[in-house]
């Protein structure tokens, strides 16, 4: 038995597919396969109950996931224990991004960092918010970006910025002249947002529901830039996150981004950790200066 072993069945237990659960441990299924079969016969018990259409964790296999995840958590901390002694601001700093921040909010942090921490590696992994948190929970990750609050036991939350959200028309839009708009702008519109999953797309809903908008029925999109799309060509209207609004020069001609008159309409974005993190030195000045970054 060894802690790769373990990794793939926690990855199986997660995905509930062979497939899914190989692509995230970078291995090919047969391999991932081999080896849990392998693990089931140290064992000695049936940890995965398969068939043609789904992947079942048997009894067993449920409560034995459960210590994995203690075990590769521990192993984890153990590692940033050693990593904190040895560098108490250098080492790797495994960092979660959700994709509505990551391509807008790295470009202007990563540069930055690399000046004022020479000995920090930051290696990154964009992903939704439940995905994100889970790893942190289990120790996959050291922290986390994403939209506050997220309410866990835990967690540490420090706030970086409250960022604005822009209505979003096409330049051929009855509104596309104004300068501002109200919140009963939304009043009828066809608002298009992400898929499920996204913690924009329940934020966006909640200001469309509570402002008269009407949730499209027939488009939904993946990233923010599919929605700028979608928008470009006439198919509804939008909220952009301030962050992801591109510079006059660089914005299509045919998309419009209207600021709000209500600034509460807005998310706040922050950087998350657990509070018993062994890295809770750098992690408080880390987020101190990530703050200034933005602000500079």
């Amino acid at each position: 038995m060894n802690l790769r072993d373990l990794k793939y069945l926690v990855a199986v237990a997660e995905h509930r597919h062979f497939g899914r659960a190989a692509e995230a441990c970078f291995v090919s299924q047969p391999t991932l396969s081999t080896q849990l079969k392998k693990l089931e016969e140290t064992l000695g018990v049936t940890l995965i109950e398969r068939s043609n259409r789904q992947v079942m964790l048997a009894a067993e296999g449920e409560k034995i996931v459960e210590q994995a995840q203690r075990i590769l958590a521990e192993v984890n901390i153990l590692t940033a224990m050693s990593e904190q002694i040895r560098e108490p601001m250098g080492g790797e700093l495994r960092l979660g991004v959700i994709p509505t921040i990551a391509p807008y909010l790295l470009p202007k942090i990563l540069g930055p960092i690399g000046k004022d921490y020479p000995k920090l590696r930051i290696n990154l992994t964009e992903g939704q918010t439940a995905q994100i948190l889970r790893m942190l929970k289990q120790g996959d990750l050291d922290a986390v970006i994403l939209a506050l609050p997220v309410n866990e036991d835990n967690v540490e939350e420090f706030e970086l910025y409250d960022e604005p959200f822009l209505l979003t028309v096409s330049s051929n839009h009855s509104k596309a002249t104004q300068t501002v708009a109200d919140a009963e702008a939304l009043e009828g519109e066809n608002v298009l947002l992400l898929e499920d999953g996204h913690c924009l797309r329940d934020q966006a809903l909640s200001i469309c529901q509570t402002n008269g908008g009407v949730e499209s029925s027939g488009y939904s999109a993946a990233s923010l830039e599919t929605l700028r799309g979608l928008v470009s060509a006439g198919l509804g209207v939008t909220l952009m996150p301030a962050l992801a609004v591109p510079s006059p020069m660089e914005s299509p001609s045919n998309v419009r981004y209207i600021p709000f008159s209500d600034r509460t309409l807005s998310r706040k974005v922050g950087l998350c950790w657990r509070k018993s993190s062994t890295r809770g030195e750098l992690l408080n000045e880390f987020s101190r200066s990530l703050g200034t970054y933005l602000v500079s």
